[in-house]
């Protein structure tokens, strides 16, 4: 049996040098990770190959999976980011002097020890490293097995930056891959401060279920995009494909789409032959199947596949009867993610920005925006669709929590 024990020990032990690190030597720590990356990419190009190989070929999860040379260039200026970024600890949250004349500080300081367990995006790895390492948190990594070739050259790569800075390799603890280290994981609470899984509904409901470790979820993505009868017919094509095909595996990709009757048969006539191009395959509902008879990838919808995040080039549609129901739907099936409406009605839109329960709200844009690069955060550990400490991308300025610092001159209390 594999015991990890002793590894996270090292890692709660190792989180405490980085406390002493000026923030200039984590900028540059972080600013030769991503040299690094771009220097050896050869090799962990060849291990994620190696990945690749084992997995069957239409897999639509393999485009996670999958680094290529635009992809290592995009993490490496990802890194950069992060590196650029304030020290998010440090900074006074809250300061006064005391009836009694203590002089009282609030200030932000790192979580700890941040623990992640994650499904096949390679690319996670460098994420998660840069911004605990940034926020000053040591980072426990347990991926997967898909990416198992991938995460161990990336974490020697790491490690070999670290060494060159006279930092402990503990840091960045990436375990094996078996799944018999999960369990001790979900125990460790002498070791983790926090455990954040990022994948599937499925790995997400099992962490919380099972952890002893408090958890941070990063939630499943079943996102809508309602078109208002009121939308521009342009910009509602241009946002459903955007939102469904550009990358379609990822949790910020649309799943259902939802259609005022006023405009539906245009929208749909509209949308086929992109749609047809792409080869997405729809789940209607009976209003929608009958206008898209003909259409080659038509499915009958059920009640099932209206809460499903397709991950793939699929996705459902649905006819409503008005604003009422689209967000009666939403609220219905949304996972509190991202959902987005296109109009041309400020009011609409107004309405729907204030009553929908998401993380991220957008009216005429695509939900695939939903991301801490794109946001201005450099990178994120993942989408977070809780509402307690983060919500939205968790990025660097939620990897801190808080610490009260009280200077007295021997006061006592009577």
């Amino acid at each position: 049996m594999i015991n990890i024990t002793n590894s996270l020990q090292k890692t709660h032990k190792a989180a405490r040098t980085l406390q002493a690190l000026s923030n200039s030597a984590i900028q540059k720590l972080l600013l030769d990770m991503a040299k690094a990356l771009e220097e050896k990419q050869a090799t962990l190009l060849k291990a994620n190959a190696g990945d690749l190989s084992r997995q069957a070929k239409d897999n639509p999860r393999n485009d996670r999976l999958l680094l290529n040379e635009q992809r290592i260039k995009n993490i490496a200026a990802s890194m950069r980011k992060v590196a650029k970024l304030p020290d998010p600890t440090g900074r006074v949250l809250e300061e006064r002097i005391l009836y009694n004349g203590i002089h009282l500080k609030k200030i932000a300081v790192p979580l700890g020890v941040v623990g992640a367990i994650y499904e096949s995006r390679p690319n996670v790895t460098f994420d998660i490293a840069a911004l605990c390492l940034r926020s000053r948190n040591a980072a426990v990594l347990k991926g997967s097995s898909e990416a198992a070739d991938t995460n161990a050259a990336a974490v020697k790569l790491i490690h070999s930056v670290l060494k060159a800075h006279g930092l402990p390799t503990a840091l960045v603890n990436l375990l094996p891959p078996d799944r018999e280290v999960v369990q001790q994981l979900f125990e460790a609470t002498n070791y983790l401060d926090v455990l954040i899984p990022r994948g599937s509904d499925q790995l997400i409901q099992f962490v919380r279920q099972h952890s002893r470790v408090p958890v941070i979820e990063t939630g499943a993505g079943v996102c809508h995009v309602y078109i208002e009868k009121k939308a521009n017919l342009k910009k509602a094509v241009d946002i459903i494909v955007n939102a469904k095909t550009s990358r379609p595996s990822v949790c910020n990709a649309a799943d259902t789409i939802l259609l005022d009757k006023a405009i539906a048969p245009t929208v749909l006539n509209a949308l086929q032959p992109p749609f047809t191009a792409f080869e997405v395959e729809i789940f209607a509902d009976p209003a929608a199947y009958k206008l898209l008879k003909g259409y080659p990838f038509l499915r009958k919808a059920t009640k099932a596949e209206f809460g499903r995040e397709f991950l793939s080039l699929k996705c459902a549609i649905k006819i409503v009867d008005g604003i009422d129901e689209a967000l009666e739907h939403i609220d219905t099936y949304s996972t509190k993610h991202s959902e987005a409406i296109v109009s041309e009605d400020k009011k609409q839109c107004a309405r729907f920005i204030r009553e929908v329960d998401a993380a991220a709200v957008y009216s005429n844009a695509s939900t695939r925006f939903t991301d801490g690069e794109e946001f201005g955060l450099g990178a994120e550990i993942g989408i977070s669709t809780q509402k307690l400490h983060a919500r939205g991308p968790f990025a660097l300025e939620k990897l801190v929590t808080e610490k009260w610092i009280l200077e007295g001159n021997g006061q006592i209390r009577k």
